[in-house]
């Protein structure tokens, strides 16, 4: 055998003389094989280094593949790390291993992920939903039993398990802490497109603090970025105005670093910040975040074990389970509203 070559199952037939049909039979411990043959052909298994394709085992006999599909938004989110290592660390007793991609937000890419996933037989299907996507083409395989669920988002055009936060209440929640200080021009940074579930959630949430202290709603002070440079410019921009806000909130963690960022480079730090999602290093910021933290490992945790009941049988109504989020205060928050408001340059 070449060096450069990885084994096959030929290789191992070989190498211990027998047919690769016996060595399949002892590799899928289907058929009649001597107990001598067993081992002689687990022992040239681990001399070569031999892997069984699992996938083309699978689609040959029409099971599934021991793997569950994640798609999420974007790879390098910490947010959607720490998800994947919950699900990862949930089903790894069930010997399933997960495989994850990153649809870019994008629903075609998506698709294709999704598309990919499927062709490969994957056990669980866990999906992060793009703005726009339709998810009607999951269906016939939903019912067929393949357990899809919806991750951080709602799906639309499939009915099946949603695990999201409780974005309004968390919102509104980190808002009224603001209010609470005595903050009455609160500026909202959030994520690109409007339409995206979380952010329009937590602007609700937003809102509805707003209504409740009687404080009207400014369209002025909410801003729109997708990113840290962004978020940045459109700090610049609420700091710029003729009335600018005394305090902000981050509609997510990528939206309250690029406020960080800004603050700190153009030295405000009496703003106060409240930031939706919690963020690296947060306690060692001047001063520290106050954060609406969600529970990334619980979202994760929730999302595999419902999807493992489905596995196991589970045929009951699709549901959506919320978790909760928590305010923590560390002292970005908590910074009171100036008793005169700041003259702008």
């Amino acid at each position: 055998m070449a060096a450069n070559r990885r084994p096959t199952l030929a290789d191992v037939a070989r190498e211990v003389g027998v047919s690769a049909k016996t060595v399949s039979r002892v590799l899928n411990e289907d058929g009649p094989v001597s107990a001598r043959t067993r081992e002689q052909v687990l022992a040239a298994v681990a001399k070569l280094g031999f892997q069984p394709n699992l996938m083309a085992r699978n689609i040959r006999v029409g099971g599934p593949d021991t793997t569950i599909g994640l798609v999420i938004p974007d790879l390098a989110n910490p947010f959607f790390g720490a998800v994947a290592r919950a699900i990862e660390d949930t089903v790894g007793d069930r010997g399933l291993t997960l495989l994850m991609g990153s649809s870019a937000d994008d629903p075609e890419r998506e698709r294709a992920l999704t598309d990919k996933f499927l062709a490969r037989r994957v056990s669980i299907l866990i999906v992060v939903p793009s703005v726009g996507a339709d998810h009607s083409h999951l269906k016939s395989q939903r019912t067929a039993g393949l357990p899809v669920v919806f991750l951080d988002r709602p799906g639309v055009g499939l009915v099946t398990d949603s695990i999201v936060s409780s974005n309004r209440a968390g919102a509104q929640e980190g808002v009224a802490h603001l209010i609470a200080h005595g903050h009455r021009r609160i500026g909202f940074v959030g994520d690109l497109p409007p339409k995206l579930y979380t952010r329009r959630e937590r602007q609700a949430g937003y809102r509805s603090a707003l209504l409740a202290a009687d404080i009207p709603y400014d369209r002025a002070l909410v801003a729109n970025a997708h990113d840290q440079s962004g978020a940045e410019a459109a700090t610049a921009g609420l700091l710029g105005l003729a009335d600018p806000p005394t305090a902000l909130f981050a509609g997510n963690n990528i939206m309250a670093l690029g406020i960080v960022a800004e603050l700190a480079r153009s030295k405000r730090k009496e703003v106060a910040v409240v930031a939706f999602d919690d963020v690296a290093l947060a306690e060692a910021l001047e001063p520290a975040l106050t954060v609406v933290a969600q529970d990334a490992e619980e979202l994760g945790r929730v999302a595999a074990t419902t999807a493992l009941a489905r596995l196991d049988g589970d045929r009951g109504r699709a549901r959506t389970l919320t978790v909760p989020t928590r305010l923590i205060v560390r002292g970005s928050g908590e910074q009171p509203a100036p008793r005169t408001r700041p003259r702008t340059a």
